[in-house]
C-alpha cells in the first residue's frame, strides 16, 4: 500500500510544470524512454482538465521546430527549447545546450529511484549544477540538495 497518497504522479508534476515554464516563454522538449509512453502523455496532456489547454505535439508530427512543447523519444532539439524534461526512462542527451534539464521520476520505483540516482551522480561528474526537489505531504516542493 502506498504509504505516501500525498504525492503527484510524476504526469501531474510535469503538466503544471510544463504550464509554468509555458508562461515564462520557453520552449520545452519531454523526452520518454518509449514511443508508448510518449504517446500516452501525448493523450494524458489533450485530458488532463477540461479548463486547460497546453500546446504540444509529439515529434511524429508535421512542423516539430515549431512546437512550444515537443513529445519525443528522440535525443535532437527539433524545437530549440530552453528545457529538457526526461521521464518514463529516458536517457539523457548531450545537455549543454539547455537552460535546464529535469529528470522527471517515481519515488516508489526501485528502478527509477536508482536510475535517477545514477543520472545525478552522472550529471555532477559532468559539472553540471544539480538540485533535488522532492514534494512534502502538504503538496510543496521542497529543495533537498
Amino acid at each position: 500500500m502506498d504509504d505516501r497518497p500525498w504525492m503527484a504522479s510524476p504526469r501531474h508534476v510535469l503538466k503544471s510544470v510544463l504550464d509554468l515554464y509555458e508562461q515564462r516563454g520557453w520552449r520545452a522538449v519531454v523526452q520518454t524512454g518509449t514511443e508508448e509512453r510518449r504517446d500516452a502523455l501525448d493523450q494524458h496532456l489533450w485530458t488532463f482538465r477540461d479548463d486547460s489547454f497546453l500546446a504540444h505535439a509529439t515529434d511524429r508530427e508535421a512542423y516539430p521546430a515549431e512546437q512550444p512543447v515537443l513529445l519525443t523519444t528522440g535525443e535532437g532539439n527539433q524545437n530549440a527549447a530552453q528545457i529538457r524534461f526526461l521521464v518514463d526512462g529516458a536517457s539523457p542527451p548531450e545537455l549543454s545546450g539547455y537552460e535546464r534539464a529535469v529528470f522527471l521520476f517515481d519515488g516508489h520505483d526501485a528502478a527509477q529511484l536508482e536510475a535517477a540516482r545514477g543520472h545525478w551522480k552522472t550529471m555532477k561528474e559532468a559539472g553540471h549544477a544539480v538540485t533535488y526537489w522532492q514534494q512534502t505531504p502538504d503538496r510543496r516542493w521542497e529543495r533537498k540538495a
